[in-house]
């Protein structure tokens, strides 16, 4: 039996030219992908915003996943990080490494779901690179975004006798990933749908991060797992941070497949993904907190308290801490 032929793809060029300089058209830096480098103006009395992160084949989607909602996801999970920091998206760069397997098809929805997200979001593709990979597509987008100088928010920052808010709900897309990795067999539809779409399509709350410029003392996004994220804020703020259990925001979708308890709020609250915001703000502000809820249309929780000392703690309703063996996902 002959092998099969090689997936039609487009040469290097021919991909950058016929699908991604259509994406940096918006952007006169870019020079339409045509140059080594871009230009990045900002304007006076802004600061220049940048984040990167890196989506792999296997560890942040999974090959079936449809290539534009893969596309949105690596862009989102770096709307995030600029939304935790209370900065408004400008553009991006895209380094690309793909495996022979991937063809046009794919590689047409990848760059429609990046168009999609980008009238969504107003941000423009201004460069990257393009790499062949042995074996899994990896994704690396570095997002740029302007934040209002000497305002960003910073995971530094918090006091004893803040309060700890989350926006959203905690554990949709662990669980979501779970599902599609066959637990909950026996769910329906519905909720299955509910928690894959939270794995594959993270929401970036980034009016919510604007809003809390001036406001919170600290924040960030929960990407890897809402216990780990809030002992960073604790780390390199110098404080002690408590986490009630039973204030922690975890959806139906995720009871019905993880139960109820406080071993199911464990996991969720590990589990990572999820791309809400974590932050710290004043006792005092907590009106105005309420009144953001209302103003973006996210809910926020307030979930815990800020003390002198050390580490994060989740307590149970007997105010106990609870064993949490592992905090979040880590890569090593």
């Amino acid at each position: 039996m002959a092998p099969d032929p090689p997936p039609k793809r487009f040469g290097e060029f021919a991909l950058i030219a016929k699908l991604f300089a259509p994406l940096a058209a918006k952007d006169k830096g870019a020079f339409a992908l045509s140059d080594d480098a871009a230009v990045v103006s900002v304007p006076a009395g802004s600061e220049l915003v940048v984040t990167t992160d890196t989506v792999v084949e296997g560890v942040h989607f999974l090959r079936d996943d449809p290539a534009e909602l893969i596309a949105k996801k690596a862009l989102r999970v770096n709307l995030s990080d600029l939304a935790a920091k209370g900065a408004v998206p400008k553009s991006y760069l895209l380094a690309l490494s793909l495996p022979k397997w991937v063809d046009n098809q794919w590689l047409t929805r990848f760059a429609a779901g990046l168009a999609e997200d980008q009238n969504r979001y107003a941000v423009t593709l201004i460069g990257g690179d393009t790499t062949s990979s042995p074996s899994t597509v990896a994704i690396t987008i570095t997002a740029l975004g302007l934040a209002e100088s000497g305002r960003m928010l910073r995971r530094a920052g918090a006091r004893p006798r803040d309060i700890v808010f989350v926006s959203g709900t905690i554990g949709d897309a662990g669980a979501g990933l779970a599902a599609l990795r066959g637990e909950g067999t026996g769910l329906s539809d519905f909720v299955r749908s509910a928690l894959v779409s939270r794995y594959q399509l993270p929401e970036p709350r980034l009016a919510l991060g604007r809003a809390l410029v001036g406001l919170a003392s600290a924040a960030l996004d929960v990407s890897d797992g809402l216990i780990a994220d809030i002992g960073h804020i604790a780390e390199v703020s110098g404080v002690k941070i408590s986490i009630d259990a039973v204030r922690v925001p975890v959806s139906a979708s995720t009871r019905a497949l993880w139960g109820e308890g406080n071993d199911a709020t464990v996991r969720a609250a590990t589990a990572g993904d999820d791309y809400e915001i974590a932050f710290t703000a004043p006792a005092s502000a907590r009106a105005r907190v309420e009144a953001l809820a209302r103003e973006t249309g996210v809910d926020i929780h307030e979930i815990g308290r800020v003390d002198a000392g050390k580490g994060v703690l989740l307590l149970d309703e007997r105010n106990r801490a609870l064993p949490v063996t592992r905090t979040g996902f880590t890569h090593f």
